[in-house]
């Protein structure tokens, strides 16, 4: 018997984030696990006109939950969907359901978070800094609370190279940024943005190391832990390998490759691609729950949850096994024949993204004007270049994370709570991986059917073939006119026409002798 099992039976849990990616199969890993758990909580707002009901409905009929319903089969009542707005003071709780959650809840596994890069820094504060600092007053309010886990990035702190699991100072106080932020305009605040994050890439990374300050200046006497994952990919092995159901990161280039918009990425291609599986994090969360709650450290302890100083995987294998995998299982109307460069020169990238990126993109408009539909391929690529471009900062480098907490956490635990909740990424088979990952890609998020991968094979073999005489076709009009141009090269020209002939005529007269 699993004893992190038995531990969250009988347990109410706060899930923030829970229609989230992550939230997600946190939430299908507590019901199939533990099925006789109490509750769990989750903070959803009405969204696309569909009410909160609708929306578990929805996450509960989705491909995820299949065997969840078997174990479980009154999962829809263990779901207590509570109206909340993580903007708002008070997050916008009922008083009714403020009392419930403050007077029942457990463990608080805290996912929310803004994780776009670009976001403004008012927005970004308030989700990833305001609202962490609002559930721990409401999470000291609980006196039946055993363990609050907070969900950050492991590259909160990417400024750096090498990181340890501890909880490192910003230049400035959170309590000043959020002070600041509630009288000054937007204006002046995206003018002092980029003096504010430094040497952090983004605004993302930035609010997520001021939560993590947050968590340690807040934490009065909670039992909390922070885990930081990296890139967080689709699932390795639970409930089913290659589960994925948004375009963040790594599966929006997926997309665009296999579907051949994307054909160059300046990247770093021997720098370590830290992609984790989802299910790994969430092994890794609920242990951490179960070992915070039970042993109770008497201080905030932090867990890498990452994958390059474990069991590597640079960038270059990812797109060549990536690539491998269009060729064996291709995607549906692919624009243009999947391939990928990597290129570490800037001249490069800026040439490969006029002319292999947005060229094509434009001809494909002009046909769509032409037959009365509205263009829409160059939007579309403008929006892929952006977040391609995004993304550069952390597919051009690498870093060190040490994992002694996440290393002695595995130790602590039983042969079957090892087996159950794996989070030993050293077990992860690379090449099986990322086929499965490319595969999920299309059965769950793209939603194609795989009767029609011979078809899609036929389409990829003709734009191969097309690819190739186009080409030759520009190589031929290139040279036809250098060398109207230019005697040297109308030199080499007949040069090499001349040899071919006269090795063909070779090549035809040794044939003829053997006759």
């Amino acid at each position: 018997m699993s004893t992190i099992a038995a531990f969250y039976g009988g347990k109410s849990i706060l899930i923030t984030g829970a229609t989230g990616f992550l939230g997600k199969v946190l939430m299908e890993k507590l019901f199939r696990t533990s099925p006789d758990l109490k509750v769990i909580y989750i903070l959803v707002r009405p969204k696309a006109g569909q009410t909160l009901q609708q929306r578990v409905f929805q996450i509960l009929n989705s491909k995820l939950f299949e065997k969840v319903k078997e174990v479980c089969p009154n999962v829809h009542e263990k779901i207590r969907a509570i109206y909340a707005d993580l903007n708002q003071n008070d997050f916008a709780i009922s008083k009714e359901d403020m009392q419930e959650l403050l007077s029942c809840t457990n463990i608080i596994f805290h996912c929310a978070a803004t994780v776009r890069f670009d976001d403004t820094l008012r927005h970004a504060v308030q989700l990833n800094v305001t609202a962490t600092r609002q559930l721990l007053l409401m999470a000291s309010q609980m006196p039946k609370l055993e363990a609050f886990i907070h969900i950050s990035t492991a590259y909160s702190n990417c400024n750096l190279k090498h990181i340890d699991e501890v909880i490192y100072p910003c230049p400035v106080e959170p309590k000043k940024i959020i002070d600041s932020l509630e009288w000054l305009d937007d204006a002046i605040i995206d003018e002092i943005t980029p003096k504010l994050i430094r040497d952090w890439p983004n605004i993302y990374t930035y609010t997520k190391a001021l939560g993590e300050m947050v968590v340690q200046q807040e934490s009065r006497n909670l039992n909390i832990a922070i885990i930081r994952p990296s890139i967080v990919g689709a699932t390795w092995q639970e409930p089913f390998p290659g589960w994925v159901d948004n375009i963040n990161g790594p599966n929006g280039i997926i997309i665009a490759t296999g579907k051949g918009f994307l054909r160059a990425i300046r990247a770093t291609p021997m720098a370590v691609a830290d992609v984790i599986p989802v299910d790994t994090v969430v092994n890794l969360m609920l242990a951490v729950g179960w070992y915070t709650a039970v042993h109770r450290p008497k201080s905030t302890l932090v867990y890498h949850s990452t994958s390059g100083n474990l069991n590597p995987c640079n960038w270059h294998k990812m797109g060549v096994q990536v690539l491998a995998t269009f060729e064996k299982i291709p995607f549906e109307r692919p624009f243009r024949r999947p391939n990928a460069n990597f290129t570490t020169s800037n001249f490069t990238s800026q040439y490969w993204n006029a002319v292999s990126h947005r060229a094509p993109a434009i001809i494909y408009d002009c046909y769509l004007r032409l037959t009365g539909r509205k263009p829409r391929m160059t939007k579309l690529m403008n929006r892929l270049l952006r977040t391609v471009s995004m993304l550069e900062y952390f597919i051009n480098r690498s870093w060190e994370w040490s994992t002694y907490n996440t290393e002695m956490l595995m130790s602590e635990l039983s042969p079957e709570d090892q087996r159950v909740f794996n989070f030993d990424v050293r077990q992860l088979n690379w090449l099986e991986y990322i086929e499965n990952y490319v595969l999920g890609v299309k059965k769950y998020l793209l939603k194609e059917d795989m009767a029609g991968i011979p078809e899609a094979k036929q389409r990829l073999k003709r734009l191969r073939n097309i690819h190739y005489l186009f080409n030759t076709a520009l190589f031929l009009i290139a040279w036809r006119l250098l060398i109207a141009r230019s005697q040297m090269a109308r030199n080499v020209w007949f040069f090499i026409v001349s040899f071919c002939y006269k090795f063909l005529s070779y090549f035809r007269a040794s044939s003829t002798l053997k006759v």
